[in-house]
């Protein structure tokens, strides 16, 4: 019999040791190690085996299995992998059960799903299906025990199957709780050979800390080949899904839902949600983001005001607060808008996120067209990097971009220099920030700040 030891385990990176830390010398966080109750196995050295050429591997690209929702196999990468494991993280509420419980309604149709929930009884599940359309063939089983799960996984070898959620499942072998990281660890390590070796395409769903992050040990996102984030806020009717990571496909795609009476239902053009602004509205521009190889019409808001601290304010919401302070630097340096003593909002509308630098040029014309109070020229569109000299840089795939905003009927798109032109659409070019701000402003107002710089 394994004699029991006592190990203390980080709740945030999995680190273990056999004594307390108050600080975790894993990720130097403080408080995080909690106790835990593991067994000593020891046993007979195992025999190696023989080494293999990768020239010698005979490797068969598997048909993916389409989950029945666009957006959702846009994210994966073209659909679900036979036999790989993928870890859905979201806040409470925002829509992961429902979700998954329609990919599995429209996967029973040619393929065998299951859905194991731990949270919910099988009468609510039902309740649900109903009310997304119908129960269909998903077969469901409500249990927490790990063991009772891997066998039964074992036994039936559903082609998708679906564990609502990890944090419920729990093993007699350990005496933590569930929940705890040893039990998250040994469910996802079990749940990660069983899918391996019965061939189940496993969905895990998984809580959120409140930053955001799927709670448990961060060895528990190694160990999944793809980790999708459900984001978005329960009072708005728009969620997003992206991937964090993805084996067999990229992380850069993007995935719009908007939840209705009926569930939550794809939203195909994102570009006309999120890019729609109000002509002559000072502080708005429309900024050409890329998401993967989606290219998407995105809405950035300004409010430039005069402080009354010490310290202005610089408030980011959808975009990186340093790229905000950077380009708040740059428009006082070359393009002559001071903004020392303003404070400075802006926002991504729509409750979206945008990380790439090809948003930068809408930024500082949003930014620039508040502080003049001057609005954007109608039905313009922009994108471009602003480097720290001033000058702009092109943006990826820009011919994308440009089809984009011709599709949805944008007559002038403001570009760096070196941009291609597009059909009828009017390109106008600039080298300098300060060009393209006198080119994207619809006042003869915006050139009182070049002449006095």
């Amino acid at each position: 019999m394994a004699k029991p030891a006592v190990q203390y385990a980080c709740t945030e990176c999995g680190y273990a040791s056999g004594r307390w830390f108050g600080k975790c010398p894993g990720c130097a966080t403080f408080g995080t190690l909690v106790e835990e109750v593991v067994g000593q196995v020891t046993g007979a050295k195992a025999p190696p085996k023989p080494l293999l050429r990768l020239v010698d591997v005979s490797a068969e690209e598997a048909e993916r299995i389409s989950t029945g929702v666009p957006e959702l196999d846009r994210v994966l990468g073209g659909g679900l992998v036979p036999a790989s494991l993928v870890l859905v993280g979201g806040e409470p509420g925002v829509g992961k059960s429902t979700l998954l419980l329609t990919a599995l309604q429209a996967m029973s149709a040619t393929h065998r799903t299951l859905l194991i929930t731990g949270e919910e009884s099988i009468a609510q599940v039902k309740l649900r299906a109903e009310r997304l359309g119908g129960a269909a063939n998903v077969e469901v089983l409500a249990e927490t025990d790990l063991d009772v799960v891997c066998e039964t996984l074992q036994a039936e070898r559903p082609d998708v199957c679906v564990i609502d959620s990890i944090q419920t499942l729990y093993s007699s072998e350990l005496a933590s709780a569930p929940g705890s990281v040893a039990q998250v660890r040994e469910a996802a390590a079990r749940l990660l050979r069983v899918a391996k070796e019965a061939g189940v395409a496993t969905i895990l769903v998984g809580h959120v800390t409140k930053d955001g992050t799927v709670a448990g040990p961060r060895v528990l996102e190694h160990l999944v080949d793809c980790v999708l984030q459900f984001e978005g806020d329960r009072y708005h009717a728009h969620r997003i899904l992206r991937a964090a990571k993805n084996r067999f496909g990229s992380t850069n795609e993007l995935g719009v839902f908007e939840m209705t009476g009926a569930g939550l239902v794809g939203v195909p053009d994102a570009s006309a949600l999120f890019g729609h602004t109000v002509e002559g509205e000072p502080g708005a521009a429309v900024a050409c983001a890329l998401e993967g190889t989606r290219p998407i019409l995105l809405e950035i808001q300004a409010l430039v005001s005069q402080s009354e601290l010490a310290m202005p304010r610089r408030v980011a919401t959808g975009i990186d607060p340093k790229r905000l302070a950077m380009i708040v630097a740059v428009l006082a340096r070359h393009a002559g808008i001071g903004l020392g003593q303003a404070d400075v909002f802006v926002n991504v509308a729509g409750g979206v996120r945008v990380d790439e630098p090809g948003a930068d040029l809408a930024v500082a014309l949003a930014i620039a067209s508040a502080a003049k109070r001057t609005p954007v020229r109608a039905a313009l569109a922009t994108f471009g990097e602003i480097g720290l000299t001033g000058r702009l840089r092109p943006a990826a795939q820009a011919e994308r971009r440009l089809e984009e905003c011709a599709k949805l009927g944008l007559r002038l798109v403001v570009v760096p220099a070196g941009t291609p032109a597009h059909g009828t659409l009017q390109v106008a070019q600039a080298e300098t920030l300060r060009q393209a701000i006198r080119a994207g402003l619809d006042d003869h107002r915006a050139d009182e700040g070049d002449e006095r710089a």
